[in-house]
């Protein structure tokens, strides 16, 4: 299985149907002719899963799949590593599919390729924090100095130095889940499946934790797949993201595509609240062209709110944007960017 120069391993999920019951398969072109999840119950007595799904997720970058509950974004990332087999479909990892591999081979996956952290912790309570954090490699049947090493850096680098001697039920749900991460990121896998992993956290350890991990990602681009019901979770998150609906993905893109071009109402009820100045980029409102009356400049990439605290700051109305070389690009007005903040009919105009 190949990985790219950044550390991840890209994804393609094509055709992926999981219907759970005796006779899945059999149902399959019914609800490709447009049997409903209801209706297939109902008639059959079988459930539906997941729907036709096709996922494309580029190595190194941060997939979130979103959902009510129900939704089946836990029954898709149980098939990336195979905990489900599906009813039709392939999941092609690097190259790989998943699907296709004997035991032997999907074993090796699982060990070496890919690591889990789950919602609640599922640390062993018996073991201290080092002895949970190297479980894998153990598994792996790595030396006993060359985990313990590994470990020690990564109980460092999330923040729990100091406590590699203590056991799971001594530290704060926080701790755990940090502890859980540690544990994943010493196996040094590629791809990094995270499911509703910070969502029995309070708030701002939630917070903290997403923190945490944009740090990281931001050093080992990882290709992680991170599964939520939590729209903000999302956008600040996920490179992109896909929004499940009864098995079936209702729209995937950039977090800002999302806001500005909802696909349909039940997307419009997600966005509503959501702080759009956090997520909406300058290019959105920027016109072209430099502006002899801007008394500012913001760089290409940032935030609506980042913006408009940058034009307050420096008491101007105007701002000059530039790219990544550091030439301007266009040009961003306060009174458009504060409009784009709170308008829910805003859309993305290209400009010239």
């Amino acid at each position: 299985m190949a990985t790219d120069a950044t550390g991840g391993v890209d994804i393609d999920i094509r055709g992926l149907y999981k219907i759970f019951g005796p006779r899945g398969q059999a149902h399959v072109q019914a609800v490709r002719d447009g049997m409903s999840k209801q209706e297939l119950q109902e008639r059959h007595g079988h459930v539906l899963g997941l729907k036709d799904i096709n996922l494309s997720m580029a190595a190194g970058s941060i997939q979130v799949v979103m959902g009510l509950s129900g939704s089946g974004k836990s029954t898709l990332i149980r098939h990336i590593n195979r905990l489900i087999d599906p009813t039709v479909g392939e999941v092609l990892v690097g190259g790989d599919d998943v699907c296709a591999m004997n035991a032997r081979a999907l074993r090796d996956f699982r060990r070496h390729r890919t690591a889990m952290v789950f919602q609640k912790f599922a640390l062993l309570p018996h073991r201290t924090v080092i002895d949970n954090v190297v479980y894998g490699l153990e598994l792996q049947g790595i030396d006993k100095g060359t985990r313990e090493k590994a470990a020690h850096r990564w109980i460092e680098r999330v923040g729990l130095d100091g406590f590699a001697d203590n056991y799971p039920n001594q530290l704060s749900g926080g701790m755990q889940q940090r502890v859980g991460l540690a544990r994943a990121l010493t196996n040094d896998a590629p791809l990094l499946l995270m499911d509703e992993a910070f969502s029995a956290l309070d708030p701002l350890i939630r917070t903290d934790m997403q923190s945490v991990l944009l740090d990281l990602q931001k050093e080992l681009k990882k290709t992680i797949v991170f599964i939520t019901h939590d729209l903000d979770e999302a956008l600040r998150l996920g490179d992109r993201v896909a929004i499940l609906r009864d098995g079936e993905v209702i729209q995937e893109g950039t977090g800002q595509e999302i806001v500005l071009d909802p696909a349909d109402e039940y997307i419009q009820n997600f966005v509503r609240e959501v702080n759009r100045g956090r997520v909406i980029l300058v290019e959105s409102v920027m016109q072209p062209g430099s502006s002899a009356a801007a008394g500012a400049q913001v760089s290409q990439g940032m935030h609506l709110e980042s913006a408009a605290r940058v034009m307050s700051g420096e008491g101007a109305s105007i701002a000059n944007v530039t790219g990544v070389n550091g030439e301007v690009i266009g040009h961003v007005a306060m009174d458009a960017t504060i409009a784009a903040m709170v308008a829910e009919d805003h859309r993305h105009t290209p400009t010239a």
